[in-house]
């Protein structure tokens, strides 16, 4: 038996020509059976790992981003937005017809955002009319590429306090009229308000006064809400209005994330809000909550603190706001909270008119 056992652990090859009783060649063969079955487990397991890394030995995307994170996450986190996806809306503006595409967008600093590549989506959206707020610059020191679009005509108007305020307006279509301002002194030297006057209807492109910290401006901006409504009114009288911009309020509830807590903000306040209602029932609609009233997470401002924009931790500030007249002729609009480029993300309506 010490013969056997030294011979045993010789390599197989020795024992294939080793003769011994048949209760010992059983073991043997049992082993061989064992030997076999692990070398065939080994090369199938190497198929596997193979074929997972594309055939040719190289880890795929998600397992070189596991590997990288140590996290099982195969593809990378992005900003959470509204229900519909990264764009709010129907997502079928295609099935329903439209003639004009209208868009705003609170820049907040024009240069800062032509450095952001903020001119790529204009020229990808097309829109015919591209109003933008927050310009913060000086008709003097507006960059060339943003006053020479190819394709549209410019307007632009800045506030009597530099790096402050400012709205520009570039359309495709030339206006029959523009206007700057609302007639007021104390609300035009802040540079505010573009109107443009079309065929069927009056644009009015706005930035709205914030209440400021610890609302030290709430007075002064329940005086421009009186005034900026019967400024509107008065338009009215002559053709429907379409208004857009950054209004510096959430309506609703449902308008930003957290309401509880910001009761007593600028953007949130009793006054403000109602002063957001008032402007409805004098006849006009938000085209957004006319098509989607229930839509929650449909934010168009997100703070830059706290990865607020991740979290879809926003507020509606930006909206579209027509004459009760134009409202059949609404085919969608919509919030694209997948483009970066401001603190606020686009916002686009579609007419048919």
């Amino acid at each position: 038996m010490t013969a056997f056992f030294s011979r045993f652990s010789r390599p197989f090859a020795a024992l294939t020509s080793w003769r011994c009783s048949p209760e010992v060649n059983v073991s043997i063969n049992l082993c061989r059976c064992v030997s076999l079955f692990v070398t065939m487990g080994k090369s199938d397991a190497k198929k596997t790992s193979k074929r997972k890394r594309g055939g040719d030995g190289e880890a795929t995307e998600a397992e070189q981003g596991t590997a990288a994170n140590n996290e099982p996450e195969a593809t990378p986190k992005k900003p959470k937005s509204a229900e519909a996806g990264d764009q709010a809306g129907s997502g079928d503006a295609d099935k329903k017809p439209w003639n004009l595409k209208l868009c705003s967008w609170n820049v907040n600093g024009v240069r800062a955002w032509l450095g952001k590549e903020g001119l790529e989506y204009l020229k990808k959206e097309q829109p015919d009319v591209f109003a933008i707020q927050e310009t913060k610059c000086s008709d003097s020191k507006l960059p060339p590429e943003i006053k020479n679009v190819e394709g549209y005509n410019a307007y632009f108007l800045a506030g009597d306090q530099e790096g402050y305020s400012g709205v520009g307006l570039l359309t495709k279509i030339k206006p029959l009229d523009v206007k700057y301002g609302i007639g007021v002194d104390k609300h035009d030297k802040e540079g505010r308000v573009i109107t443009a006057e079309y065929e069927k209807f009056y644009l009015v492109a706005v930035y709205v006064p914030n209440a400021g910290k610890k609302l030290v401006r709430l007075d002064y901006r329940m005086e421009w809400d009186q005034d900026f409504r019967a400024y509107l009114k008065e338009l009215e009288t002559k053709k429907p209005v379409v208004l857009c911009g950054d209004m510096n309020v959430a309506h609703q509830e449902i308008d930003l994330a957290n309401p509880k807590t910001n009761k007593k903000n600028a953007g949130f306040t009793q006054e403000e809000r109602d002063g957001f209602t008032t402007l409805l029932d004098a006849g006009f609609v938000d085209s957004f909550r006319h098509l989607y009233p229930d839509k929650k997470g449909a934010y168009t401002f997100w703070t830059y603190m706290m990865n607020a924009r991740a979290k879809n931790v926003g507020w509606r500030l930006d909206y579209f706001i027509l004459s009760n007249a134009l409202e059949r002729n609404i085919s969608d609009s919509l919030i694209h909270s997948e483009v970066m480029g401001s603190d606020h993300c686009p916002v686009v309506l579609l007419l048919n008119i």
